[in-house]
């Protein structure tokens, strides 16, 4: 395999009995682009942290441009060529570090420049970086000011500026808008084109559509499938992901009968216009539009976090205008926020602190904490939402994305919610456990409204009984879940004169 960027064989790791990879093989042509799907706990993220670096393998070789590859340690891999951005945001980018010295950190680690940098040089040769990714960021300004989306494509280009010969980019489009995801297919383009091997994970078929020239999926620790025939056949990969045929959904629509959060007039951008809505008892709604269309700035204002320009909300007839999270949560109005790793899950704690976290209260006797009565709680929602852990005692850290995804979802269930805020549920779920997620939900619907923000048209399909389009701050349209014109969807997100998105049903 010389010709290889890089080849993977018999790739075994264990942790104690658990038996995470089970004989990998793989194989990374110089050029192209090799798509990796499975489900949470496939093996995928154990696949690439012992590709990385950041593993010892327990069996198995490696070779890179055909020469042994072992890497000792994560700056191993990466100083003989193999780059990986996460899909952990900050883990990629320094924070509290300006963009420019994020950009340029590997050469001023590595002495490149000697004991003295020239702040213009640096700051000329940052920019020279960021124009070639099509950012546009103030060089100076501090990383951890900016959106989410901007420190993503940051991480990106500072891996490009190590110059790698293998490229594993984690979920990279989940923080992108349309025209960032855009932006970053046309490098991926040029990557291939100067022979960098490219190793893209990713769940999203609207990506694996545009970069995919094979599909390599696993299930179980190993390899379940590799499809290279043109045209590529994703619904073959999708079952050989799951293990069985992937079935259209069947959603009963629900349109309740009564009207449980009104939204009057409600302004909530400078501008925009004014938005008039009714959420009725049991229904799940979608919002969906591209980045900035709105929907996560409404979520915001429904949870307390923002306040509306204007206008008037009401929850079962009563006029609600919180002022806090805190005031929101107490009647009973509840966000599960999209970024996870930034702004729900508390890596130092373990499932049930993190499930319990809002209600202590329900967990308690008196001023003490109840472990017992903790544990019961939440084994029964570990259960009930389908979470893969061995205890509700194991560290949150210890569980692939999907399943802390879940725990995030069933800690705002384990009260009875009046409104749930569910923003980018599935942010970095497979097709399985999202519908898991979906099911749930659904099932335990009544009694409350539900609101789900999302990015994905296909996941408005698989949840919501209506979908609610936004752009630009307020409402461009509204469909029916069982009477859907794709068309007409497509349109009212993108515009009629719209750009091509790439979002597939």
């Amino acid at each position: 395999m010389s010709d290889a960027a890089l080849h993977v064989s018999g790739l075994k790791k264990s942790f104690g009995r658990n038996r995470v990879l089970r004989g990998v093989d793989v194989t990374l042509a110089p050029g192209s682009v090799t798509v990796l799907m499975g489900a949470n706990g496939a093996g995928k993220s154990t696949l690439v942290k012992a590709i990385c670096g950041h593993h010892r393998a327990d069996g198995g070789q490696m070779t890179l441009a055909g020469r042994p590859f072992d890497p000792a340690d994560v700056a191993d891999a990466i100083s003989r060529g193999v780059v990986t951005v996460h899909q952990s945001i900050d883990d990629g980018v320094i924070p509290d570090l300006d963009v420019a010295n994020n950009l340029m950190l590997d050469r001023l680690v590595d002495g490149q420049d000697g004991l003295f940098v020239r702040d213009r040089r640096l700051r000329a040769e940052a920019s020279k970086v960021a124009a070639e990714m099509g950012l546009t960021v103030n060089m100076r300004t501090r990383v951890s000011d900016l959106p989410v989306a901007d420190r993503q494509m940051i991480a990106i280009a500072r891996a490009m500026v190590r110059a790698p010969k293998v490229l594993i980019l984690d979920e990279p489009t989940s923080s992108l808008s349309a025209t960032e995801a855009a932006r970053l297919f046309d490098l991926i383009d040029r990557l291939r084109a100067q022979g960098v091997a490219i190793l893209y994970i990713s769940h999203r078929m609207s990506d694996i559509r545009r970069v995919a020239e094979r599909i390599v999926v696993m299930r179980d620790g190993a390899i379940s499938g590799v499809f290279d025939t043109r045209p590529l056949d994703y619904e073959a990969a999708v079952t050989a992901m799951l293990g069985h045929r992937m079935n259209e959904v069947d959603i009963r629509q629900r349109t309740g009968t009564t009207p449980l959060l009104e939204l009057t007039e409600l302004q909530i951008r400078e501008g925009a216009a004014p938005i008039t809505l009714t959420v009725r008892d049991g229904e799940v709604v979608a919002f969906v539009g591209l980045l900035g269309s709105g929907k996560s700035r409404l979520a915001d204002i429904l949870s307390g976090l923002s306040h509306p320009l204007g206008g008037i909300m009401r929850i079962n007839g009563t006029r609600y205008a919180p002022r806090s999270v805190e005031e929101a949560v107490g009647k009973a109005v509840f966000l599960s926020p999209k970024d996870r790793g930034t702004n729900a899950v508390i890596p130092g704690f373990d499932i049930a602190d993190n499930m319990t976290l809002p209600f202590l209260r329900g967990v308690s006797l008196g001023p003490f904490l109840s472990t017992r009565r903790q544990h019961k709680r939440t084994g029964d929602m570990v259960e009930r939402v389908g979470i893969v852990c061995q205890s509700v005692r194991d560290g949150i850290g210890t569980l692939s994305g999907g399943n802390q995804q879940k725990v995030m979802i069933a800690r705002w269930l384990l009260e009875p919610a009046q409104v749930l805020l569910l923003d980018e549920p599935f942010q970095g779920v497979d097709i399985g456990a999202r519908r898991d997620i979906g099911r749930h939900i659904r099932a335990t619907a009544q009694g409350r409204a539900t609101l789900v923000f999302l990015a994905e048209i296909d996941e408005a399909l698989e949840i919501a009984d209506r979908i609610v389009v936004m752009n630009e701050g307020t409402i461009v349209g509204e469909h029916i879940s069982d009477a859907i014109n794709l068309a007409a969807l497509v349109a009212d997100i993108t515009g009629p004169d719209g750009p091509e998105t790439g979002l597939h049903p």
